[in-house]
């Protein structure tokens, strides 16, 4: 499953839908989508929300659509009701010959996924709602304002990407991608009405009716719907089983994205089969170019991409020098992993040294801990740990955790205390070095 599927059309009522169908498992799956990412052909430009989709369709047949009104799907004139909501689902799954379906709902989808369940109990085999509450996201007169101002000001430039998934709101690249998310999956007046529609409805009444099977997800820093509403949601659902998890994203896709998946594989399919991974002790580094939107915009597209391609070519070299593994470069930046924290700090500050000759500088990120090898990629809590210590760091910083500092005793490598910090999304305070000289 490595090509995008091909994006299909149904009709429901008058509308025309967008869909895609990827996966062969036995159980059917349908994904019913959050407000913050509708456009089926862009999500599956970000490597993190594709392997989502993919791991889903790893044990599923798995169908992803666009609402109505956003994305590749038709405008609409007035605001859509739940019950046209529910009618997409139903269309998508007939198009596909789908009689019956377990519902993953993300954020406000996760409310019409129940409403779906109770509306149709003999073709929903299973809910699971990620980031849902029962009623519609209504911000308090303030935050709304905000809202509105930046819609009206600013839709399209990927700044709302904070509210759902902050974990990885400071990642340039990501929010360059979300911002062109936002141009595509709908207009600023639409977005406003869409917003006025997730706002109006409110399912409570109907939760103890639900008899599907069902799995509230939720974590416990959500910005957007507060834990309380998604145990609320939990609690008057007969036999809902209620997970709590730790971290602020109301996205699924980026902080630990893994253990959502493993619990929606054994809900959906009743068992969760091993899968390839690792947990090893490892140095984690992020590095990150300090105001690199500014300097792109300085030189142009074409100049910044050539330099981009020479810092990446320098990174690497370094990389091989101390002896690093290149997991994954993150659009202004990279992220590697080390056998030893010493060889990994004398590789940051290489970077950053050989970055001048391009007139660029860097921030860096160092913590050892354990992580789980996925294949090529990394995850786990000592990865999220590395990833916040980066954006600590300040303009030429090479921070580091103080496991790596009582780690590297002997090196001869200086350290300046930078104090205790709390770390967005991990327990407890955080004592941080800055390498010095």
């Amino acid at each position: 499953m490595t090509q995008r599927p091909e994006t299909r059309y149904t009709k429901s009522g008058n509308v025309h839908i967008a869909y895609q169908v990827l996966g062969s498992g036995p159980t059917d799956l349908i994904v019913v989508p959050p407000a913050l990412l509708a456009h089926i052909e862009s999500v599956w430009e970000e490597p993190s929300v594709a392997r989502f989709y993919r791991r889903l369709a790893s044990f599923s047949r798995l169908m992803i659509f666009d609402k109505r009104g956003t994305g590749m799907s038709d405008r609409v004139a007035c605001l859509p009701t739940v019950e046209e909501r529910m009618d997409d689902i139903r269309c998508v799954m007939e198009a596909v010959h789908s009689q019956r379906a377990a519902l993953c709902g993300l954020s406000e989808g996760g409310a019409i996924a129940a409403l779906f369940a109770a509306t149709y109990p003999n073709v929903a085999t299973s809910v699971v709602a990620i980031g849902s509450g029962a009623g519609g996201y209504i911000p308090d007169p303030a935050t709304q304002r905000r809202i509105n101002a930046y819609v009206e000001q600013h839709w399209g430039e990927g700044l709302s990407f904070m509210l759902g998934a902050p974990s990885v709101g400071d990642d340039e690249h990501l929010r360059r991608w979300f911002g062109k998310l936002e141009r595509v999956e709908a207009s600023p007046g639409a977005v406003v009405e869409l917003m006025k529609a997730n706002a109006a409805f409110d399912i409570r009444a109907v939760l103890p009716t639900i008899s599907s099977p069902t799995l509230v997800i939720h974590r416990t820093g959500d910005l957007t719907f507060a834990l309380a509403e998604g145990r609320f949601m939990a609690e008057q659902i007969p036999g809902a089983r209620f997970v709590e998890l730790p971290g602020t994203d109301h996205l699924p896709y980026w902080e630990d994205a893994d253990i959502i998946l493993d619990l929606i594989e054994k809900f959906v399919t009743g068992e969760c089969r091993a899968t390839a991974s690792n947990r090893v002790l490892a140095t984690t580094l992020f590095t990150d170019i300090v105001n690199s939107t500014l300097r792109a915009s300085t030189v142009g597209d074409r100049r910044w991409r050539e330099t981009l391609d020479q810092y990446d070519g320098l990174v690497e070299a370094e990389l091989d020098r101390f002896r690093g593994r290149l997991v994954k470069t993150t659009g202004d930046g990279t992220l590697a992993t080390f056998d030893g924290p010493a060889r990994a700090i004398q590789c940051a500050c290489a970077v950053r040294e050989a970055s001048q000759q391009l007139d660029l500088e860097i921030r860096a990120g160092v913590h050892t801990g354990e992580i789980e090898l996925r294949g090529d990629d990394v995850t786990g809590l000592g990865v999220v740990i590395a990833q916040r210590v980066s954006a600590l760091a300040t303009s030429g910083e090479v921070l580091v955790s103080r496991t790596v500092k009582d780690l590297v005793v002997g090196s001869g490598i200086d350290f300046s205390d930078r104090g205790e910090h709390e770390l967005k999304g991990v327990p407890g305070t955080w004592g941080l070095f800055s390498v010095v000289d």
